[in-house]
Order: structure tokens, then C-alpha cells, then sequence
């Protein structure tokens, strides 16, 4: 069985997993699996690239709504489109800390916001248990791999001899 293969599989399982869980704590199973595309998109592998996904994410909860309050205080339209114009910027230059490095998990946790018309307390559970999902799919797709590639190795070191 393939890398892939092996990730698709516990993917697969996972993502019915998630689905369930979802609903039974009543949370956004859409965002669930925006925080799940950050961690699989993430540039970094392990604990290092969950927690990269998880702080990009919520940095783009924040910035949502910094744009969704401050659009509203003013009646003019025009002011909310500069808003946006301003925000975004800035959530393009926070990159140059590198654990905000990830510029599309920031964008994924302002679109999940956006989607959600603001509801924040509900997207944050959701991306981040989606996070820890990604992460599990992907681990777990990596553990079945090893095990069931350890057969073929001493098989082949058998035959070797």
C-alpha cells in the first residue's frame, strides 16, 4: 500500500469520524474541514505544521472580524471595501513572523469567518478540532503505512539472506 493510499484510507475513515463528532457538539462540520485543508496545505509537517495551521486560522478569525466590526460602524460601502484593502495587507505582511508564515491559513480562517456571518465562538472549536483531525488523518495514514510495509522489509531481509 502507497503513502497516499495509506492517508487516503485513514482520511476517508476520519472524515466520517469528524462528520459525526461535528454535529453531535453542534459545530460548523464545513470549518472543521477548512482547519483540516490548512493542516494538510501547511508547509510543515507534525506538531509544528498543526500549530501553524491552528495560529494562521485563528489569526484570520481576527482579522474577519476587525473587518466585519469596523465595516459596520460606517454607512458608507465604500469605507468597508478599504477596510478589506487594509486588512488584507496586513494579513499578507504578519507573515514575516514565521509562526504566522502561512498566508492561506490565514485566508481560510477569514473566509470560515465570513461564511459564518461572524459567528467566531462557533468557527474557532471548528477549525481548530479540524486542525487536530488533519493531523490525525495524516499521522495515522503514516503509522499504517510503517506497519504494514514492516512485513515486506523482513521478507525482503529473509530472501537477502
Amino acid at each position: 500500500m502507497t503513502v497516499l493510499v495509506a492517508i487516503a484510507l485513514t482520511t476517508g475513515i476520519l472524515s466520517g469520524i469528524w462528520g459525526w463528532v461535528a454535529i453531535s457538539l453542534g459545530l460548523l462540520s464545513w470549518a472543521g474541514f477548512l482547519g483540516c485543508t490548512t493542516y494538510f496545505a501547511s508547509p510543515k509537517d507534525g506538531v509544528k505544521g498543526l500549530g501553524l495551521s491552528i495560529v494562521t486560522n485563528l489569526s484570520g478569525v481576527f482579522w474577519a472580524m476587525v473587518i466585519i466590526h469596523l465595516s459596520s460602524m460606517f454607512s458608507l460601502e465604500i469605507i468597508g471595501y478599504v477596510v478589506t484593502a487594509v486588512v488584507a495587507f496586513m494579513m499578507c505582511v504578519q507573515a514575516k513572523k514565521s509562526w504566522l508564515n502561512f498566508i492561506p491559513g490565514t485566508f481560510i480562517g477569514s473566509c470560515a469567518t465570513f461564511a459564518s456571518n461572524g459567528d467566531w465562538q462557533l468557527v474557532i472549536p471548528s477549525l481548530i478540532l479540524g486542525a487536530l483531525f488533519g493531523y490525525t488523518m495524516k499521522t495515522s495514514g503514516l503509522w499504517l503505512h510503517a506497519k504494514l510495509q514492516q512485513p515486506n522489509s523482513n521478507l525482503t531481509a529473509a530472501k537477502a539472506k
